[in-house]
């Protein structure tokens, strides 16, 4: 789960402020320019991701909450049937109903058993963690505002910005590699084949903000 907000995080705050720099930069302005509102981007960008993961977060408690108040019921209300349900999970394992009778039998003895059981193996839902909304609002928004200082430092010390965008693409696109094969190596992917992706999808929106500036404000 935090590498997954880490990269979510980063994979958007190295685009982000790298495309609307190299745009601010196609439109001939300055470095303090493009500082300021790459600052503010990468402010506001952190916010609105790093609310974005809570919510989804709360959102899978919320729902996790409601199929395991629907489950207790169903318990309670219409025991043969949940029952049944069991019977047909263990069938679909090749479990055998001499086999599987005894352990429907002694689930319906245990009501806290049975309940984890049908929230695993029917609704297919682990019980989330009550501090993972906010760990994960603060994971995204620290590597959204780690990513996107990247691409804005060479115009902290680079007075003209169409100089600073030159040194602003190598040095992004080497981040862009170098968390691509990250990413690819701790999800199992292709590490190279990652960060190739990984880094022709920024240099790609990047170019697209240059270019459009310049047709925009030759």
């Amino acid at each position: 789960e935090v590498v997954r907000d880490i990269i979510i995080g980063v994979s958007d705050g190295l685009t982000v402020p790298f495309a609307l720099a190299a745009g601010l930069s196609g439109a001939n302005a300055s470095s303090s320019i493009v500082i300021t509102a790459g600052i503010a981007e990468v402010a506001a960008g952190a916010i609105s991701m790093g609310l974005g993961g809570y919510l989804a977060a709360k959102s899978e408690a919320d729902h996790y909450t409601r199929e395991l108040k629907r489950e207790e019921e169903e318990i309670i209300n219409v025991p043969d049937v949940e029952a049944a349900e069991v019977a047909e999970i263990l069938a679909e394992y090749g479990v055998e109903p001499h086999e599987y009778a005894p352990v429907v039998n002694a689930l319906r003895k245990r009501p806290q058993a049975w309940l984890d059981f049908m929230m695993k193996f029917e609704l297919g839902l682990e019980k989330p963690d009550p501090r993972r909304a906010l760990q994960s609002a603060f994971n995204i928004a620290v590597s959204y505002i780690l990513g996107g200082l990247v691409p804005l430092l060479p115009y902290m010390f680079i007075p003209r910005a169409q100089d600073a965008v030159v040194a602003s693409v190598v040095i992004t696109i080497a981040a862009l590699l170098i968390f691509g094969y990250a990413k690819g190596y701790f999800t199992g992917n292709k590490p190279v084949k990652s960060a190739f992706q990984t880094a022709l999808i920024g240099a790609i929106a990047s170019a697209a903000a240059f270019g459009i500036a310049k047709v925009i404000h030759p």
